[in-house]
């Protein structure tokens, strides 16, 4: 591999007036526009530790919702009682209301809509109430900060779909987490409130590198610890940060894809591994560990010509690498088997 607790808030008791349901829906397509800030704490210094968003920094995930008509309905039988703004308290919505993740990671359901139309960001301290995570996890329970794009908890088994839900969230709203194909929600989370963050494009080059950096590093040490599918959400972090800088972008992507490819290898996807190996080379032709890694994706997916050749080239270039040596030989037996089957097949079509 290259390299080249929050402790518990105290529970703000605001009451949360409900209006009868209402029966129009919206739409589950819906995208946002970003109004005031809430009102908060200075977010957390974005150097972090050593891409951020940090990593990213990540390339926002915001996806932005559509702008709902948000009147404000009074409690029953409080006709004569002062009108209450919409900046004030949230107004619950149907249960109906979805918010679909592009990457169709989740669904959000929407139980409570938060006020304004500001959502965090980079770098944003929220507070969040958070429950019914599975036990285990490693997610928070109960009140809880979390910083978007920093802390070791956006590594946990559902810390990234968390951070993007969190990022389609107004303050004060309420919404379930649901998993494609599963009836029961995954986790509740209440956004509180949040601090002011920025948007990727906010950030000058020098702060994405180093922000893309950390999540290098940070993706190489759960590598080493065994963990490669934390690993490559840290690599694909600092990617989407430096796909954001001017051409040709710093040479750290090829090492980044070429990772992320070993990654993705010992998560049984070669397809995708390939596909990153593509990317390394791309940017750096002769990258040795890119070219071997995807040999060993294009023998995992049965196209024993294109691993040859791959490994060939890595044979070429270093010829005492033991490790292309060895995969080689693989490939070169996996081949002669396949010939055997093939004239087996034959022989017995002509017999």
């Amino acid at each position: 591999m290259e390299t080249s607790p929050v402790s518990p808030v105290k529970e703000k008791h605001t009451a949360q007036p409900r209006p009868r349901e209402e029966n129009a829906q919206q739409s589950p397509d819906a995208a946002g526009r970003f109004g005031r800030q809430a009102p908060g704490r200075s977010p957390e210094a974005l150097e972090l530790g050593s891409r951020s968003d940090p990593a990213s920094r990540r390339e926002c995930r915001i996806v932005e919702d559509e702008e709902v008509e948000n009147p404000v309905a009074g409690l029953e039988g409080d006709a004569d009682k002062s009108h209450v703004s919409a900046e004030e308290v949230a107004e619950p919505l149907r249960a109906s209301d979805l918010w679909y993740c592009p990457d169709g990671s989740f669904v959000k359901k929407i139980i409570v809509r938060g006020r304004g139309l500001d959502k965090p960001k980079l770098g944003s301290q929220c507070r969040v109430l958070a429950s019914g995570f599975p036990f285990g996890s490693g997610m928070p329970e109960g009140w809880t900060e979390l910083t978007i794009g920093i802390g070791q908890w956006r590594e946990k088994t559902w810390g990234e779909v968390t951070e993007k839900c969190l990022e389609s969230m107004c303050q004060g709203e309420e919404a379930e987490i649901h998993l494609p194909g599963s009836p029961a929600p995954l986790a509740k989370l209440r956004l509180d409130s949040f601090t002011k963050g920025r948007d990727s494009w906010e950030l000058e080059a020098m702060e994405k590198e180093a922000l893309a950096s950390e999540e290098h590093s940070r993706g190489t040490e759960l590598f080493r610890a065994g963990n490669p599918q934390g690993a490559a959400r840290c690599y694909g972090r600092a990617l989407r940060l430096l796909l954001t800088l001017p051409p040709p972008g710093p040479p750290e992507q090829a090492i980044l894809y070429a990772n992320l490819a070993a990654c993705q290898l010992l998560l049984g996807q070669p397809q995708l591994a390939a596909q990153s190996c593509d990317r390394a080379l791309e940017r750096q032709p002769g990258h040795l560990k890119a070219l071997y890694r995807r040999g060993v994706a294009q023998a995992a997916l049965g196209n024993l010509e294109k691993a040859t050749a791959d490994l060939k080239k890595v044979l070429a270039a270093d010829p005492k690498n033991r490790a292309a040596q060895e995969e080689l030989g693989k490939v070169v037996t996996q081949g002669k088997k396949q010939d055997a089957g093939l004239a087996r097949g034959l022989r017995k079509m002509f017999s």
